[in-house]
């Protein structure tokens, strides 16, 4: 008698949040206390994969600028083969799984091998930081519009960005200390005040969080004097100032 076919399992993308394991929603934290198998971006907090059960299989696919545990490709095989195998998959990503997660990517080769796919929405990057350092993105009197982009991709050069951040915009800037320097100088070319002050956020919602502000002419000087190291979030717009009197500070520090 031949073995029966087992019926796939189900791939659960799941958005762990910026950090704070009490910032998951209830259904990503009982995925991930239930699962089986669960594999996990570097940045998901080891705080959040305690939640996991002994038995679980926790399988990292950590990335780092130019260091690659796992290529893409290879993450969207392991899925797909342990699901029709018969096993789910909690696919445990940091923010929001659609949010430069590349989730999309990986729910298009799971359901093109004809695995069910979920999605788990998570608070993203963007709104966990800027909840937990106090900054709005928006504000009556400051900004109407939000922008993000990813400051560390294919042709960053080449994209226009003029517009994006000014007078009445916040502009959230995702993976971009390593290219601080570049970006600064391409915000200003794209007609951006370098005096506009911004706020970098290291390891939003944890106990180690870092707020650090100054004038976006100053951008990759605060990253190298502070050392910053990602996870990390730009925040640039009015919504990052400080009182007026160092915001003064600011400008006359770019005048000299």
């Amino acid at each position: 008698m031949s073995d029966s076919i087992p019926t796939p399992g189900t791939v659960y993308l799941v958005g762990a949040g910026p950090g704070d394991p009490d910032l998951l929603t209830l259904r990503a934290a009982r995925l991930v206390m239930q699962a089986g198998l669960i594999v996990h971006d570097g940045l998901v907090d080891p705080a959040i994969l305690a939640l996991a059960r002994p038995a679980a299989r926790l399988i990292s696919v950590a990335k780092s600028r130019s260091r690659h545990t796992m290529a893409q490709d290879a993450i969207n095989a392991l899925m797909v083969r342990e699901a029709l195998a018969g096993n789910d998959v909690v696919r445990l990503k940091g923010g929001d799984p659609f949010v430069f997660g590349r989730g999309g990517e990986e729910a298009e080769a799971c359901r093109a091998a004809g695995v069910a796919v979920q999605v788990v929405p998570g608070i993203s990057a963007a709104m966990g930081a800027a909840a937990a350092a106090q900054i709005p993105l928006t504000h009556r009197d400051s900004a109407s519009i939000v922008s993000f982009v990813a400051g560390q991709c294919k042709g960053l050069t080449e994209q226009d960005w003029s517009g994006l951040a000014g007078k009445g915009r916040t502009l959230v800037i995702y993976m971009g200390v390593a290219t601080s320097e570049a970006i600064s100088e391409k915000l200003m070319a794209d007609g951006l005040a370098p005096e506009t002050p911004l706020a970098v956020i290291e390891n939003a919602s944890r106990p180690n969080m870092r707020v650090l502000r100054g004038p976006v002419a100053g951008l990759a000087d605060l990253v190298a004097r502070e050392k910053i190291k990602s996870p990390a979030l730009i925040v640039i717009g009015h919504v990052t100032a400080q009182p007026e009197n160092e915001l003064r500070a600011f400008a006359l520090e770019i005048a000299q």
